[in-house]
């Protein structure tokens, strides 16, 4: 795992050299530049990558690498899974390697395939690869968009990097915020690729090859997802073997490493599966990584205390598990974490990663992920809601509309009230069945598409001053386009697609990558393996989710592996108490951060809205994500705007 930096166009060395020191946090083991020779803009480029030593840890593997003839020049982020295989296939057609580094395998594969190189990994990746006898530069990102890929023009010229921090250092470029990228941030938490809270900045697409060449660029897609094949024949028991083989396989293949491999461990279904998986396939010592709260923070929370949970998994597989038990005054890790992350998302996890990955530090540099797992196999609550809301019509329109509401409302505050019941668990029934009612009457894309936002288009009109509202991207527009993109599959298998395509890479696995990279930790995500996505893709809806039982053949291949309690364990989301803190120990903080003075001087938001959104949380309504995405943001302009060129680098975000 590394972080890769480059440009086209030009070639700069003080420039490239600067580019890679910023990020020095995803490789501080290695680092290696190349820059090419010609004199006019069409033959310059430079590339470079900070390493940090996975396979081979040996100077064999540095960074750029070079084909034999020294011809094709690659920079690389990531790991290639099968580079084995690859190997002996590469071998038979008579080439020798200098390095056990799965890196070396890149610039032979182009050598022999071309552009399509891409189509025989399996990994997660983004590299760039210069190609000195075309004069022309390829950059390439994994088909999940695991490995992040960000770039910006500047007239012919080309930059490119795994953060954005890197880009904000070319001379032509300058950090400004995007507004028209503000309304699909408020109502998702995220902006959705290939946009970012940058102007002028974009992501380059999962599954997307970028070429560049005399000052052109032009944008591929060489792996999609969205068209339909056929499902696989057979009864559960036999599919849910298959699955469960497919698995183990892929944790066999992300196992491999030089150095250290532990597993976060939550206790839900999807962490105690690759465990359980490991325990099979790997010899060695079998490391996890549990985050825990104080219990009064806890109450406000729908997820119950996952160490008692990762503790039974742990026990049941002989592994060694480590926990994290976090108070409030991480909020003083915020500026830090969105520096790391670059572009604004607003999900608290990120913190909660970041912290699991500096413990994890000590005794691994690679750590295997659950995530993947809800957008591949359908455990997203919001996947219930086309079944949920065809029942939901059934009821009479008053009571529906009325009634059921009103209740609700009155239910959702009688948790304090109640010692045996877990408030946070109550709201967040009472939240989810108030979204469902009154998502009930519209399509099924609109229901999807309203669960999955935090704020509607009242909301973002009353808080967006109209000059911004008017230039903003309606939040619905991306998803839209993805749905229109598999409209052949089934509307589970659709859900699913937008999933990969938007919240899986531009928020879960974005923040992953950013918070783990900060700990100069690699993580691995076996569920999205290529075996496992194109195994998924094959398997029909109802054993995706069948009845209302989420992630079924998953729950079925693992039966009688994990504890019985943990199967039939509800979904808990990965993160921290904010709705806790919020109301409480960082009250503080918002009155600050989101005081009137502050919203009126950054002139986006009408400041009665944003202190009407404080005042009424947790009362009449739960705006809590909403205000981490206001707070989010507002240290975002703090670090990357108002510190300017200094890209937002004080001492204090370094460790």
């Amino acid at each position: 795992m590394c972080g890769i930096a480059g440009m086209a166009g030009v070639r700069d060395s003080a420039l490239l050299d600067a580019m890679l020191k910023i990020t020095r946090h995803r490789g501080p083991d290695d680092r290696g530049t190349y820059l090419t020779n010609g004199t006019s803009p069409e033959f310059q480029a430079a590339i470079g990558c900070n390493r940090l030593k996975v396979l081979d840890l040996s100077s064999a593997g540095h960074q750029p690498m070079s084909s034999p003839d020294g011809g094709v020049w690659v920079v690389y982020n990531g790991e290639i899974f099968n580079f084995a295989a690859l190997r002996e296939e590469l071998c038979a057609d008579g080439w020798s390697f200098r390095s056990q580094a799965d890196t070396e395998v890149l610039p032979l594969l182009y050598l022999k395939y071309g552009d399509r190189m891409v189509e025989h990994l399996n990994g997660i990746f983004a590299f760039a690869i210069w190609d000195s006898r075309q004069q022309r530069l390829l950059v390439a990102r994994d088909r999940m968009g695991v490995k992040p890929l960000y770039y910006a023009r500047a007239g012919s010229r080309l930059y490119f990097a795994s953060e954005v921090k890197s880009l904000l250092l070319a001379p032509e470029l300058r950090a400004e915020i995007d507004p028209a990228a503000l309304s699909e941030f408020l109502s998702l938490l995220y902006v959705p690729n290939p946009g970012t809270m940058f102007k002028n900045i974009l992501k380059l697409e999962p599954g997307c090859l970028l070429t560049w060449q005399d000052g052109k660029i032009s944008i591929d897609r060489y792996w999609d997802g969205s068209e339909r094949i056929p499902w696989m024949q057979g009864d559960e028991r036999e599919l849910a073997q298959q699955c469960r083989a497919v698995l183990k396989d892929a944790v066999r293949r992300q196992l491999v490493s030089d150095v250290p491999v532990g597993f976060f461990l939550s206790g839900g279904l999807d962490s105690s599966a690759l465990l359980a998986c490991a325990a099979e396939v790997h010899g060695g010592p079998l490391r996890c990584y549990t985050i825990a709260f104080q219990k009064e923070h806890a109450r406000m929370e729908q997820s119950g205390d996952d160490r008692s949970y990762a503790k039974l998994v742990a026990e049941r597989f002989g592994a060694e598990c480590h926990e994290l038990l976090v108070a409030p005054d991480v909020a003083s890790l915020l500026t830090k974490v969105i520096w790391h992350m670059d572009d604004a998302v607003a999900d608290p996890a990120a913190i909660a990663t970041y912290l699991i990955c500096r413990e994890a530090k000590s005794d691994a540099t690679v750590l295997l992920s659950g995530q993947g797992a809800d957008e591949v196999f359908g455990g997203y609550r919001v996947h219930l809601i086309p079944k949920l809301a065809s029942r939901l019509q059934l009821l009479p329109p008053k009571l529906r509309e009325r009634f059921i509401p009103a209740a609700l409302q009155a239910v959702s505050g009688l948790g304090g009230r109640m010692p045996r019941l877990n408030p946070g668990l109550l709201m967040a029934a009472c939240r989810f069945s108030g979204k469902a009612l009154r998502m009930s009457g519209l399509t099924p894309q609109d229901q999807y598409i309203g669960m999955r936002s935090y704020l509607d288009g009242m909301e973002l009109s009353s808080l967006l001053n109209p000059d911004v509202l008017g230039v903003s991207r309606p939040p619905d527009l991306m998803l839209k386009q993805h749905f229109s993109a598999a409209a052949s599959l089934d509307f589970v298998d659709q859900m699913l697609y937008v999933d990969q395509q938007t919240f899986l890479p531009d928020l879960n696995l974005a923040y992953t990558d950013k918070l783990s990279m900060a700990a100069s930790i690699e993580v691995r995500v076996p569920f999205l393996d290529h075996a496992v996505v194109d195994f998924m893709r094959q398997v029909p809806p109802e054993l995706k989710l069948h009845g209302y039982k989420q992630k079924y053949i998953l729950k079925k291949a693992m039966e009688n592996i994990l504890p019985a309690e943990i199967i039939s364990r509800r979904k808990a989301g990965f993160g921290l108490p904010v709705r806790s803190w919020l109301q409480n120990e960082l009250r503080e903080m918002v009155g600050d951060l989101l005081s009137e003075r502050r919203v009126r001087e950054r002139g986006l938001f009408q400041p009665e809205a944003v202190a009407r959104m404080v005042r009424e949380n947790g009362r009449s309504r739960d705006y809590t994500l909403p205000l981490w995405a206001l707070l989010t943001l507002e240290l975002w302009q703090q670090v990357f705007l108002d510190e300017s060129r200094s890209v937002g680098v004080p001492n204090a975000h370094l460790d």
